[in-house]
This record gives C-alpha cells, structure tokens and sequence, in this order.
C-alpha cells in the first residue's frame, strides 16, 4: 500500500509549499538515481539498453499524462523556453503577423514572441482581469493572428484558463493554440486533444515532482514538419544510430527535436516520479491539491487584513493560492515565512503558496499559525 510518508521524507519542521517553483522528489526518484549512479560506477553504459527502456517509458508516461494520441508527439527537451523557441523560431512568419499572449505571462512566454520583433511579429498583450478571460483572448484574435500562447495556469495568480474553449475559438479562426503548461501538468488533467492544441510544453521539476533540466515537448503531428529545425546532431535523425549511412533525414517523430545525448539521469528520475502520479491517478490528485488549496484559503480568510490574490471559484485555479497582508511588505513577510521554515514563493501581488496532493494537512494548519502569531506578534 502507498505510503506517501515514505515517498516524502522531509526534514522535521519542514512546511513546504512551493510546487510551483521547485518540487521535492519522491523517494522513488531519490532510489531511481542512486542505482543509476551506482550502476555507473560499476558497469559503466554495459547496460545502456535498459536505460533506453527506461526512456521509452517514460515517453509512454507523458503521452498518457497529455493524453496525446502517440509517443511520435512527444519530444524530452531541457525545458520550456526551448520547447518554446522550437515554436517561436520555428514557424514560418511574415511581416504583420501577430502573436496573442496575457499580460500575466511569465517572461518564458513573453520574451520568445518579443524576439521575433525583428522579423515583424507583433505580440498583443490581453488583460485576463475580467469576468470572461477566454472571451477576451479570442476577441482579439484577429485577421493578422497566427497564434495564440497562453500560459493554462497562470504563474502568479493561478487563474486556471479553459483550455478546451481556446482550442475551439483558436480553431474556429484559424489560429493555433500553444500551451504553457508548466503549472498544470501534474496538477490537474490535462487533455491536449480535447484541447486542440498545436504545442504544449511543460518542465519535469514543479508539478510532476522531477528533476530540472528535463521537461517535455508536446508537437501536434501535422505541424511537426512545419517547425523549421535549428539544432541538428545524430539523435534527431530518422536512422539514429546507424553510423555508417551518409544520407539522412530528422527523424518524422518529435525526436527530430531532440538534436544530441539524452538526459538519462534526468530521465531516470522524472520517469520514477511519474510513476507516483500515475499511480494515484490524476483525478485523485487534483482533488488532494484542491482539498489542500481550500484549507488554506480558508484558513487565510480568517485572519485579518489578509487579501487573495488568486481565484477562489475551483473551476478557475490548479495549486496555486497568492496573498498579500496590509502592514506587510511582501518581501519582509517572505523572510519571515522562510525563517519559520514555511517554504513559498514571493510571486505577483504577494505570496504564492503552492502545496502538492501529498501535503500533510498537518504542516498546512501549521504553516497557518505561523502566520497568525506573526499577527499577534
């Protein structure tokens, strides 16, 4: 039987609530890399056979945590700036065309569209602060817009976005529709064909618990071969491994992203901490965060001057709970949290919380009344 105690041996006193940064491993990710270490310093690559098993896996794990129709659409990438800049440096611009983003993004999503200026790419920022986001995204959705790029969770603020209404309205006007789902994926289901997404894109080290420096890229299979290619080595060839052949072509699947050596240590880990989510279930593990996101919404509710930042509707937020205090400077209620060993993040309009599904309910009320003696302090 799961015991999550095991897989999550924080330090004693240890009130972590920061997935939304960086997320601890699991002990099974811990384990997947000291035998892989210790493979290493007795064997060398004798079995790297095996390792490759392991990579295949975890290809399998994510097209199942995409819900993408095949592992051909899954590239491993470092991270997603590049899996953005695959996208952005990718596709054919002309002089005029336009790039739809929110005025929330984090700079990942911005800063890629903002280099194409040069190329005449002109990005339009939309404001989410209204009743109707998604509206507002496709209403400026124009003749000129070639593609939308939105964050489905947003960094700061949490506001979860529709994701299947933007693929719809995207659709319906000819636009393709990139995801930034860093703050999603591991967090809540995410179904990038109910969604009609082009691209999606992702790191492994917040939300599904893994390593950085590995994270995955989700490549419609249609437009793959309409992304120019920048990076070019032996693994992105479609007869990678055969040495010897002097003609070549990038290989059709997503592989063709994925120009040299891969992160197999990386892979170990992130493959290993998938195994956890899958092993819980996704359903069940956005109902935990949900559960775990509502005490401390509650909990904050209750103490005075406190004001959330984040949506309180369940249907518009993933893991992520933002708030400020009146007579606090974030930055010095930032330090004091990390003095009492609350771990969080200085994020937005205030303090971003993020507990994961394995969350003690526990550290949360403690985390609670660190904060309410800070009041009465």
């Amino acid at each position: 039987m799961l015991n999550l105690n095991d897989e999550f041996p924080l330090a004693p006193g240890l009130r972590y609530l920061n997935h939304a940064a960086v997320a601890p491993w699991p002990k099974r990710a811990s384990d997947a890399v000291r035998r892989f270490a210790e493979e290493n310093i007795s064997f060398g690559a004798r079995n790297y056979p095996d390792w490759l098993k392991v990579e295949k896996r975890l290809r399998e794990r994510l097209m199942r945590l995409l819900n993408a129709s095949s592992t051909a659409d899954i590239a491993l990438v470092k991270n997603t700036s590049e899996a953005l800049s695959f996208v952005a440096f990718g596709l054919d611009w002309r002089a005029g065309d336009q790039v739809v983003i929110s005025d929330e993004e984090f700079p990942s999503n911005r800063i890629v569209w903002e280099a194409l200026k040069p190329r005449g790419v002109e990005v339009v920022q939309v404001n989410l602060g209204g009743s109707d986001p998604e509206g507002t995204l496709l209403a400026a959705c124009g003749p000129r817009t070639r593609l939308m790029s939105i964050s489905s969770v947003q960094f700061a603020s949490g506001l979860r976005l529709d994701l299947p209404r933007l693929g719809a309205g995207c659709r319906d006007k000819g636009v393709l529709l990139c995801v930034d789902a860093i703050q999603q994926l591991g967090a809540q289901p995410l179904d990038v064909q109910a969604c009609d997404c082009a691209f999606a894109m992702a790191d492994g080290h917040k939300w599904m618990l893994g390593p950085e420096g590995l994270g995955v890229f989700y490549c419609r299979s249609d437009l793959r071969e309409q992304l120019a290619l920048h990076e070019y080595g032996w693994h992105m060839l479609e007869h990678a491994g055969d040495y010897d052949r002097t003609e070549w072509q990038p290989a059709r699947s997503a592989r063709r992203f994925e120009c040299g050596s891969p992160n197999m240590l990386g892979a170990m880990a992130l493959e290993a901490s998938l195994s956890l989510l899958e092993e819980v279930g996704m359903d069940q593990v956005a109902a935990s965060i949900e559960e775990r996101v509502l005490q401390l919404q509650e909990g904050l509710q209750r103490i005075a001057g406190i004001q959330l930042h984040s949506p309180l509707n369940p249907a518009r937020r993933a893991g992520i709970l933002t708030f400020s205090w009146d007579g606090w400077d974030n930055q010095a209620l930032f330090a004091k949290l990390r003095e009492q060993q609350v771990i969080c993040a200085q994020r937005g309009k205030g303090i971003r919380l993020s507990p994961h599904f394995y969350t003690d309910p526990e550290l949360i009320e403690q985390s609670l009344t660190v904060l309410s003696q800070l009041r009465q302090g």
